[in-house]
């Protein structure tokens, strides 16, 4: 997939000290227009200050694309819709990594050679065993995936054993997040099978023991595959930024992915979901009283949010909440789950969706909202959600990553600073001071 390069023509002047500074304009292929700075410090001294990098571009790519004000999720050019209505999800991890839909027989060779690598070596229930049984499963799973690295030394030196890579990481990630979730709750380890696809093998994984067999109904199967696609990829966010700094330093992949789990595990990232649910849990211990809480989340002068309302970066409706939404519908009817919790989150999803201040702030439900509402009803345990999310997000770190790889104009990760500390001054020794 070609990148967009700038065109030559078209700049934009900065003026210093009465001087113009022309500078190159970047027209991305949705008419996205950024100005490119590599040459500013070099030609004046100047750097920019973007805390946050909110409004700074720091790659060029060609994997998804966001229009937040118009509710728009592509990946590789597919709406989002689309895919979570025909595709599987490692039929979109293809997509992600490779840039084109695979063909039935790419399709089946890609989900035999994952079927075939989903088994951790027996050394890793030595590893789980070594850990604390009430470690959150977040750490966990970022200190495996490192770990994988010493079982699969030299796996970056060519492109045939980072393929090899690419797989056995989209492979063991659900084995990994299932091995953590049977740890701290004390059951044996399920190893998986071979004869169920991703999700269900998933799900069999967390929820068989060796004295109960567990079939994954269809329709629950579907959903997990549905929350990993939505996840699957979602721009340069802080975990996908992660990746693609730790990479800029050709640390292998391995160490680039576990790097982009702890910044997945941080609350402000993919904690989302499971405060989604803490809320509606103290929602419930106070009266289950809805409006009160919304009223209290409207006014300015007290500490309460909505969780699972809003996006950084959708002022629209979340295009992946709409999805969800009729999702969890099905999966709710299908387990015939009938709890407060749910009760109170569907209460609180219409007096919101109705309310003129969540309209006016643009305030809808978004996809948090929904899969920690459908993870619950599936009975994974809130530390899990972050997890779950992460096992969707490999296929967008992953093809991040290889799209930073081989980009020629990356370079090692540095930014710079505005100073604010002190000026020089003279040491002093201690007896003196």
């Amino acid at each position: 997939m070609s990148q967009t390069s700038p065109v030559a023509d078209a700049t934009a002047t900065l003026t210093y000290n009465g001087k113009p500074i022309p500078l190159p304009l970047v027209t991305g292929s949705e008419g996205e227009t950024a100005i490119d700075i590599q040459k500013l410090r070099a030609g004046t001294g100047l750097i920019t200050l973007d805390p946050g990098f909110g409004n700074t571009g720091a790659c060029r790519s060609a994997i998804t694309f966001i229009d937040g004000e118009r509710g728009i999720l592509r990946y590789r050019g597919y709406d989002i819709a689309d895919l979570a209505e025909h595709s599987t999800f490692l039929e979109v991890a293809w997509l992600l990594l490779y840039g084109e839909l695979p063909t039935q027989g790419e399709l089946e060779g890609f989900s035999g050679s994952v079927t075939h690598h989903t088994l951790l070596h027996e050394n890793f229930r030595r590893f789980f065993d070594s850990l604390p049984k009430d470690a959150h499963p977040m750490p966990v799973c970022a200190a495996a995936v490192a770990a994988l690295a010493t079982f699969y030394q030299g796996a970056d030196d060519a492109d045939a054993t980072l393929h090899d890579t690419v797989v056995r990481l989209i492979a063991k990630m659900p084995t990994i997040a299932a091995y953590s979730y049977k740890h701290s709750i004390g059951q044996p380890l399920m190893y998986p099978r071979n004869r169920l696809a991703y999700s269900a093998n998933l799900l069999h994984m967390m929820f068989a023991t060796p004295c109960d067999e567990f079939d994954p109904d269809p329709v629950i199967a579907r959903a997990m595959d549905l929350l990993l696609i939505l996840h699957a990829d979602h721009e340069q966010n802080c975990s996908t930024s992660t990746v693609r700094v730790v990479g800029s330093s050709r640390a292998n992949l391995f160490a680039s992915i576990s790097a982009g789990i702890g910044a997945l595990w941080g609350p402000l990232h993919g904690g989302a979901n499971q405060q989604v649910i803490e809320m509606l849990e103290r929602i419930e211990a106070e009266g289950g009283h809805v409006q009160k809480f919304v009223d209290a989340a409207k006014d300015k002068t007290q500490n309460s949010r909505l969780m699972g309302f809003g996006h950084r970066v959708y002022k629209n409706y979340d295009p992946r909440a709409a999805i969800l939404k009729k999702s969890c519908e099905d999966v709710l009817q299908r387990l015939g789950v009938h709890s407060r919790q749910l009760e109170i989150a569907m209460k609180l999803e219409q007096i919101a969706l109705h309310d003129e201040y969540f309209i006016s702030h643009k305030l809808y439900p978004n996809v948090d909202f929904y899969s920690g509402i459908i993870y619950r009803a599936l009975g994974i345990p809130a530390n899990m959600f972050t997890v779950m999310f992460a096992i969707g997000r490999m296929p967008g770190w992953i093809a991040q990553w290889l799209e930073g790889r081989n980009d020629p104009d990356s370079r090692i990760a540095r930014p710079r600073q505005i100073y604010t500390g002190a000026t020089q001054r003279a040491y002093v020794p201690a007896e003196r001071r």
